[in-house]
């Protein structure tokens, strides 16, 4: 059974950084694209980015384009998601979730993952 565990998120201010973490256990991320999707409160679930692990490939929406980047440990079955430059609009929940196969494919629905962690906040405020 695979189970993801967020780890990471804080408070910071604006301009400021996090690494936000996904550890996975129960089963190996090999065969997983992991993607990232965030919310905030009284708001949707929406994507923010996705690794895959047939070749590696990421993917992000617009909004977090050149600010975000999203990595994976294969030796530590965990996959990172830099934050930088972080604005008061990135104040969110943020949650990963694993898609049962390698590829990331329509990356921007959620109920394409199958299994999520529990999610950390993440604060943007002066």
């Amino acid at each position: 059974q695979l189970q993801l565990a967020e780890s990471g998120g804080g408070l910071v201010q604006p301009g400021g950084s996090l690494r936000l973490s996904c550890a996975a256990s129960g089963d190996t991320l090999e065969s997983y694209a992991i993607g990232w999707f965030r919310q905030a409160p009284g708001k949707e679930r929406s994507a923010v980015s996705c690794i895959s692990s047939s070749d590696g490939s990421t993917y992000y929406v617009d909004s977090v384009k050149g600010r975000f980047t999203i990595s994976r440990d294969s030796n530590k079955n965990v996959v990172y998601l830099e934050l930088n430059s972080l604005k008061p609009e990135d104040t969110a929940v943020y949650y990963c979730g694993a898609r049962p196969r390698p590829d990331c494919g329509s990356y921007t629905y959620p109920l394409f993952f199958a299994s999520w962690g529990q999610g950390t906040q993440v604060t943007v405020s002066s």
